[in-house]
């Protein structure tokens, strides 16, 4: 995928923050694929409505058309695989900060609601909910490393949703990493 510029971003943001439009990914993310009339159907939208919002997911390259299931005025999509590193807020214009930002503050409410649900599903450490906390300390060089290792973690033992084996299941990962904070005294640093 090319760089994105920041008009790009920020649409992308904006879009993503639409609660239909991250309703309709969802749906496609879990059932592989839908048409206009089924997500309206299962969303309480018209199809009118989920139409419109698959074409906009579609220029931006987050849905494609099915071809094979397609014909006449009834188009079919499915997601397509799809990642994004935020870049650093400060070489952002305050357009795309200010759709980064609505669009973080909606991804933490989800995040709070699994992280409630792993924990309520949790059945050892043999179950498919899985929960694990732990602090250790890091150079920043060190966190780097281990978050490229973390990403090829990831690449080895996911699948897509075509290649996926007999009896997997989606699987939601979180990984967030926050340095403890360094406090202040008269304006200097303090601790490590």
């Amino acid at each position: 995928m090319t760089e994105m510029t920041s008009l790009e971003r920020t649409a992308l943001y904006k879009s993503l923050g639409n609660p239909l439009r991250r309703r309709i990914l969802d749906y496609l993310g879990r059932h592989g694929e839908a048409n206009s009339t089924v997500l309206a159907r299962e969303l309480g939208e018209s199809s009118g409505t989920t139409s419109y919002h698959l074409r906009k997911l579609a220029e931006q390259r987050l849905i494609e058309e099915i071809p094979e299931k397609s014909g006449g005025r009834e188009r079919w999509w499915r997601a397509l695989p799809f990642s994004h590193t935020t870049p650093d807020p400060a070489t952002m214009s305050p357009e795309e900060y200010a759709a980064a930002e609505h669009l973080a503050l909606l991804k933490i409410e989800i995040d709070t609601r699994l992280f409630r649900r792993a924990h309520e599903e949790y059945r050892g450490p043999q179950g498919w909910a899985q929960v694990q906390r732990t602090g250790t300390w890091m150079t920043k060089e060190d966190l780097l490393a281990f978050v490229r290792d973390y990403q090829e973690l990831l690449d080895r033992y996911g699948h897509s949703d075509q290649d996926a084996p007999e009896g997997a299941r989606r699987v939601n990962l979180r990984f967030y990493a926050a340095p403890d904070a360094v406090g202040e005294w008269n304006g200097e640093p303090t601790g490590p």
